[in-house]
Order: C-alpha cells, then sequence, then structure tokens
C-alpha cells in the first residue's frame, strides 16, 4: 500500500501528540503552516485529544485547571492541565513566570485561544485535512475517527506512528477508513527516523 492512502494535497495538517514529534517532522517536511493548539504539548492519552474535540476545546488550559509541575528546563516551566491530561514544556518561560505563578498566562492563552479557533475554522472549511499522531492504539483511533468524521465537514485523513523494535517502516494495516498506521524503530526516535519520515510524507503538500 505505500502511503497512498495520505498522499495528496492538504488544506491543513494537525498534530494531535503524543509529544512535539509530529510538530517537528512536519516543519522539517513542509507541512506546517500554523500551529494547533497542541503541536508542542504532551498528550499521552489519546482519549483525552478526543475529548478536547468533543467539547470543541471548550475548557482547554483554563487557568483554573492548571497546575505547576516544575522545570521543564532551565528555560521553561512544566505546566500540567489537570482536567485535559495535557502537558505543556513550552509555553511559560522561566524569566517571566514562576512556581507560584504564571504571569505571562493571558498572552500564552490568547495564542492558544487563536490557534483553537483556526483549528475549528479549519474543520468546517477545509476540504482535506491530516492529522498525525504518535503512539496510539488501533481501538482509540477507531474512536478518534468516528469522532472527527462526526465534526468534519469534508475529506481527512489519520496518520499514526508508533514505535518499536523493528527495521524501516512496517505498515500496521488497521481495518479503520482513512487511517494510515505504521510503526518505526524506536532506537532514536527525534533524529534517527528523519529518512523515514520524509519517505511517508512522500508527495504529500499543502495547497
Amino acid at each position: 500500500m505505500g502511503n497512498d492512502l495520505i498522499k495528496g494535497g492538504y488544506d491543513a495538517v494537525f498534530s494531535l501528540g503524543d509529544l512535539c514529534l509530529g510538530a517537528i517532522q512536519m516543519k522539517k517536511n513542509n507541512l506546517r503552516p500554523f500551529s494547533g493548539p497542541i503541536d508542542w504539548m504532551g498528550s499521552p492519552l489519546l482519549t483525552s485529544v478526543i475529548q478536547l474535540f468533543e467539547k470543541r476545546f471548550a475548557d482547554f488550559m483554563l487557568l483554573e485547571n492548571l497546575r505547576i509541575v516544575g522545570y521543564a528546563t532551565d528555560e521553561m516551566l512544566l505546566v500540567s492541565d489537570d482536567r485535559n491530561l495535557i502537558m505543556s514544556n513550552h509555553d511559560f518561560d522561566t524569566a517571566n513566570n514562576s512556581l507560584n505563578q504564571l504571569t505571562t498566562y493571558p498572552s500564552v492563552k490568547e495564542r492558544l485561544d487563536r490557534r483553537v479557533d483556526r483549528l475549528l475554522e479549519k474543520l468546517i472549511t477545509a476540504q482535506r485535512i491530516l492529522f498525525i499522531r504518535t503512539n496510539a492504539t488501533l481501538e482509540d483511533t477507531a474512536e478518534l475517527q468516528r469522532v472527527l468524521r462526526s465534526i468534519i465537514a469534508n475529506d481527512f485523513r489519520i496518520l499514526v506512528v508508533n514505535h518499536g523494535p523493528v527495521s524501516g517502516i512496517v505498515e500496521k494495516h488497521w481495518p479503520i477508513d482513512n487511517v494510515y498506521s505504521v510503526e518505526l524503530p524506536d532506537e532514536e526516535i527525534w533524529e534517527g527516523n528523519n529518512a523515514l519520515w520524509a519517505q511517508l510524507f512522500q508527495d504529500v503538500y499543502l495547497i
């Protein structure tokens, strides 16, 4: 089958987690003209992402749901959206925020709201959308597909990338419409599979 299912042009491409890896590879392959709401966040549970779509991100990153976990790096705080089980480690810099106060929250929330609004608008207006998710089960992906189908006006595809002790691209042939599922080597997921990601995105482009 190759990547025939996802080949072609797209109005929009969005990463659905679970880490920043999808967004990084989108950028490397010229498929990231704008940021999605959870591009740079941790979303270990796909079920939580599905719930965000079901409620149209209504309570995403609300201040009352946030908990400062600690330092992600010397430059960034790790902040949890406990209601939606989303982890932010690229939004709150340590120069302007502390372990006790998120001083830049208003500007961060404004930026995230713009990204949410763009996503929701694309769900209705785009002719074809590609979603990319790393770390997903067949069952959760089937539920994601069902929810997206209920709210997306036109065509969409889902690329699922899991990692394991494999060599090259291993296709999984999941019996879910619009879904292309593969497994990539787990030895070094951040930079070691760049050529394989490029192969996955061959003849995939923005229109």
